[in-house]
């Protein structure tokens, strides 16, 4: 699904325009960002928590020519579904 067709059917099961549903979606990608950035987590009960954790640097491999490079140290976000969404996708 792309993010047209999201603010789409997020509009037409709201019962709002599509602006009104883009803004709202802006709205929670930004909050949602913003909290991570401040604190690292941000739990939704049933749906499930985004948290922030830290990558160690290590050694990888160049796929086209095999050469050994070095990967930096990096934050990166997880998400970990929470039981009402893992119950509804089996």
């Amino acid at each position: 699904m792309t993010k047209a067709e999201l603010i789409g059917t997020m509009a037409g099961e709201a019962g709002i325009t599509k602006a009104t549903a883009a803004a709202a979606l802006q709205s929670y990608v930004n909050t949602v960002t913003r909290e991570l950035k401040k604190n690292g987590k941000l739990g939704l009960v049933g749906f499930g928590t985004f948290s922030v954790v830290k990558r160690k640097a290590r050694e990888g491999r160049n796929p086209q020519t095999g050469k050994a490079i070095r990967i930096p140290a990096k934050k990166v976000v997880k998400f970990k579904t929470g039981k009402g969404l893992a119950d509804s996708v089996r």
